[in-house]
């Protein structure tokens, strides 16, 4: 299993109002993902992050394998969600690990 993490910092000349109505819309565009793409196991995306945090959105997926992840990459229904978050975020941190 593979454990994909993402923070995202939204564009900071967003409204409130836009950044909020943006959260929501990637949030629920990423979690409708999860018995769509195969190998998917589950996808948590978190926009609530406290004022500690360095990050703006949470992406915390599971995945059945590598060959997964790399597939889900180019998922078209991926790609499309995707389009969201790059509309609006100027920063993408990264981690996968094996779990």
């Amino acid at each position: 299993m593979i454990r994909h993490i993402i923070i995202w910092d939204l564009d900071p000349e967003l409204t409130a109002e836009d950044s909020q109505a943006k959260k929501a819309e990637i949030k629920q565009g990423l979690e409708a993902l999860v018995g769509v793409v195969p190998g998917l196991v589950s996808m948590s995306v978190r926009t609530d992050l406290l004022g500690s945090s360095k990050g703006d959105v949470l992406l915390d997926s599971v995945f059945e394998s590598e060959a997964a992840l790399a597939a889900y990459q180019t998922h078209p229904k991926h790609l499309a969600a995707a389009a969201v978050v790059k509309s609006v975020a100027v920063h993408r941190s990264c981690a996968d690990i094996e779990i």
